[in-house]
């Protein structure tokens, strides 16, 4: 397996930079936490330069709020998963009993920093938080209660955003009913249950979302 290349704050600051230059509409950083000091220093770096996109925390959502409150000024959009609101799902699929109190302080943090959905002339976001949940085959009951639970904490004023896109890669002996893609029932009931609650600020996806190349090539030999 190949390991990256770790950079220098200073040339993580020129990377930042460059992307700008090019016109990227936004710095996304995904699954940054471990790297938060190092971004942290690069940002200002960069910002002394003349850096002023938009920052993207793109994130698991299992967070530590003492860790979000140290990127305060730093991120304008929190990009979160909320994977789930059962505790038993969250155990046997990802091994962490603690992720749906996890992800609710977590979101509360961004929130707090974030409570606005600002967008620029463009209809392009500039602030705000946008919480990302992955419907899982045979668990719309989890995936309505994340819903519910976000609706009824902050309304509106978070972008909801349903995804249909789960594929499995390979079987899994231990969750049998993850082998298998969400069907099309599976995902109209929650946007119906999402719409009956209210919501109107959601991204909801169609068509074959399934069958595009969302996934890299693992090489599973060896991990």
């Amino acid at each position: 397996m190949k390991v990256a290349k770790r950079v220098s704050v200073g040339r993580l600051s020129e990377i930042f930079l460059e992307l700008q230059e090019k016109n990227a509409h936004n710095l996304n950083l995904v699954t940054p936490t471990h790297y938060s000091l190092e971004i942290h220093e690069a940002l200002k770096e960069a910002r002394r330069s003349g850096f002023h996109l938009p920052v993207v925390w793109n994130s698991s959502g299992y967070e530590d709020p003492e860790t979000l409150r140290l990127l305060e000024g730093d991120v304008d959009i929190y990009l979160t998963d909320f994977k789930y609101m059962d505790k038993d799902l969250a155990a046997r699929f990802s091994g962490a009993p603690d992720y749906p109190s996890a992800a609710k302080a977590a979101l509360k943090e961004m929130f707090r920093q974030k409570p606005r959905l600002i967008s620029d002339e463009n209809g392009l976001l500039r602030e705000g938080v946008i919480v990302r949940h992955l419907l899982l085959p045979g668990h719309v009951r989890n995936a309505k209660d994340v819903v519910r639970y976000v609706y009824a904490a902050y309304g509106d004023n978070v972008l909801l955003s349903l995804m249909n896109q789960y594929t499995p890669v390979r079987e899994i002996a231990d969750a049998p009913e993850l082998n298998r893609r969400v069907t099309k029932r599976e995902y109209e009931k929650l946007i119906a249950f999402a719409l009956d609650l209210g919501v109107t600020n959601a991204f909801i996806q169609e068509g074959g979302t399934q069958k595009e190349s969302f996934i890299p090539a693992f090489d599973y030999e060896g991990i």
